[in-house]
């Protein structure tokens, strides 16, 4: 039989059974495989994807909705991804063209990479801001924190949700909690008995990721990132939100070098919802 042309191979629902298969195809990119992020992006979110009529999948992405379940309020699309042999042929353009469709007047929300922009661009996403990424062994140093920090409970968690939906501007209860199913760990920082930030540190490949970043302020941040690092032996990774100065500079101090930058863009809302002097780094960038 004859190979469909691509423009005919038809876009659908992924599931958990596409797992593998979205590994596979972040590893033909040369990005690594993810496996566990990418099973809670299936999960906690809605994957798109074109199968390859050879096996496995011609392109792929990730869609996480916030706030009301019937109306979300914001959706981060992220794991944009084309097979290297499908490469430059419209493929990525239809697969995103589809995503706005499907949203319709929800606004969007990613993370890009210097290759991937100009698609977004032409697509109508405006630039609303940059994150860098951070990575390496951390090292202590200078003054303690003074912030006092622990692990999160059960009990912590309706006042963890208030906090994340004050700051980030949207509902994220279904990702929330996850977290404790999804990270190794999760910490809160308070004051008095009330919890002024949180932060969770999750396994993926070789390192563990810092994220989400909530914090009053810089020094809450530092103190819950020490805590992390403090109980793992792993290298950390994170993506920081470049207005936070203070903070990269002190975590370059301690050993994350710089690994990249990727542009946050908008579609269809002016700037992100929510506070960013108090949100430091998404859960992932795929995730918004």
């Amino acid at each position: 039989m004859p190979t469909p042309s691509l423009a005919a191979l038809p876009i659908r629902r992924l599931t958990l059974r596409d797992l593998a298969a979205c590994a596979d195809l972040s590893e033909n990119r040369g990005w690594p495989r993810e496996e566990h992020k990418w099973g809670f992006l299936l999960t906690a979110g809605k994957g798109y994807g074109i199968d390859d009529p050879d096996g496995g999948l011609v392109s792929a992405c990730a869609v996480t909705e916030y706030g009301p379940h019937d109306r979300p309020e914001l959706a981060a699309v992220g794991m944009v991804l084309v097979a290297d042999r499908y490469a430059r042929q419209g493929i990525g353009r239809r697969l995103m063209r589809h995503v706005v469709s499907l949203m319709g007047t929800t606004p969007l929300t990613l993370h890009a990479t210097p290759y991937g922009r100009p698609l977004y661009e032409e697509l109508g996403f405006k630039v609303t801001g940059r994150a860098e990424m951070l990575r390496g062994r951390f090292t202590p140093g200078g003054p303690e924190p003074k912030v006092a920090t622990r692990p999160a409970t059960a009990e912590d968690l309706q006042a963890i949700l208030r906090l994340d939906e004050e700051v980030f501007g949207a509902d994220r209860t279904h990702i929330i909690t996850r977290l404790p199913a999804f990270a190794d760990q999760l910490r809160v920082a308070e004051e008095r008995g009330r919890i002024i930030g949180y932060t969770a540190a999750w396994p993926n490949m070789d390192t563990h990721v810092v994220g989400p970043l909530i914090a009053r302020d810089t020094e809450t941040a530092q103190a819950l990132i020490a805590s992390l690092a403090a109980h793992t032996d792993c290298p950390l990774r994170t993506d920081i939100d470049v207005r936070h100065e203070d903070l990269l500079a002190w975590a370059k101090e301690r050993g994350l070098a710089s690994v990249a930058f990727n542009t946050v863009m908008t579609y269809g809302i002016g700037e992100l919802p929510g506070d960013w002097s108090r949100r430091f780094a998404p859960l992932t960038v795929a995730a918004g």
